[in-house]
């Protein structure tokens, strides 16, 4: 099969299109079609190796899974033993080890039939960032009349985390660029807040809870404006050292959480197949749509992952696959 390939931590240049031998599915596992692969910001980081912490589990000297791209929908071709729950033909989503292929395996844990009210390219959207926005509103205990502000909003998981948090009956105010300012009221914000014109520290509200997805702001200004209850939920970080990459605002937002009155949660996300399952509940409600910017063939998938990483993305990025 055609695949990208990555051999060494570096920029895009390091990605290859090349022949590789076909994956096999193991005990539990499927073997896919890729139709389409999501791109997100985790796959700049693979790519890059960076933060270097991260080479404990990415491969220290390079990357231990060659093919890139977690996010993936197609449609499956083989089943591996035990595999009674799906048959080939289905069109499913997860996540993979190696989405920017044209082939990929899958475990049951980790997939879901694709919904069948958007397109295969929205599908392959949904995984990485639906998961995190969905996890991380239920580690905020966002509830209807919540008031909740989405820092970075328009992003993959800021526009996932926006149309999800109004599903469930808050008000959200979004942090985006002016650019993005439409598509975020577009999604149910009721406010949209331009991070070119206005500081958040100028804020007058505040909110019981807070989804910091984009930048590097303080610890300190976010809990400015939360309620005295309020809850902080670092999905990410823009910025930070080479070393930690933004780690440490998360691990000290954690070890002071004991001693305030507010709940600061460190985050990280779990990829499985019951939360795509609840994701498909909400998107075949017609409440969560997934927003895709633009789509590149296979080829060009080193230009889709400088894209995201450039940060002025409109939801999500896809690369498409041979099934596409």
């Amino acid at each position: 099969m055609r695949a990208i390939v990555q051999d060494q931590y570096g920029t895009s240049d390091q990605l290859a299109l090349t022949e590789v031998p076909d994956p096999t599915p193991g005990p539990g596992e499927v073997l896919i079609r890729v139709a389409a692969a999501g791109v997100d910001r985790g796959t700049w980081h693979v790519m890059t190796g960076l933060p270097l912490l991260a080479r404990l589990g990415l491969g220290l000297r390079r990357p231990k899974d060659r093919i890139p791209g977690r996010d993936v929908a197609g449609t499956i071709i083989a089943l591996g033993d035990g595999v009674t729950e799906h048959a080939i033909g289905d069109a499913v989503y997860g996540t993979a080890r190696g989405s920017f292929a044209e082939l990929a395996v899958l475990p049951l844990t980790r997939l879901a039939p694709c919904p069948s009210s958007i397109t295969v390219e929205e599908a392959a959207a949904v995984p990485v960032s639906g998961l995190t926005a969905l996890q991380a509103l239920r580690k905020a205990g966002v509830g209807r009349g919540d008031r909740v502000l989405v820092v970075g909003a328009s992003g993959g998981v800021g526009t996932f985390a926006v149309q999800l948090a109004v599903d469930l009956g808050a008000t959200v105010t979004g942090v985006s660029g002016p650019a993005k300012a439409e598509l975020v009221r577009s999604l149910g914000a009721a406010r949209v807040i331009d991070h070119t014109t206005t500081s958040l520290r100028d804020l007058e509200e505040q909110f019981d809870a807070i989804l910091d997805i984009g930048g590097h702001r303080s610890v300190a200004e976010l809990r400015s404006l939360l309620t005295e209850r309020g809850t902080l939920v670092i999905v990410g970080s823009e910025g930070g050292g080479r070393w930690l990459g933004g780690l440490e605002r998360s691990v000290g937002a954690a070890l002071l959480s004991p001693f305030v009155r507010q709940n600061l949660v460190m985050f990280v996300s779990s990829e499985n197949a019951a939360d795509l399952l609840a994701l498909n509940d909400v998107i075949d409600r017609g409440a969560l749509r997934p927003v895709v910017e633009r789509a590149f063939p296979l080829e060009q998938a080193a230009a889709a992952v400088d894209h995201v990483a450039a940060g002025a993305t409109r939801g999500k990025i896809i690369v498409l696959g041979a099934a596409s």
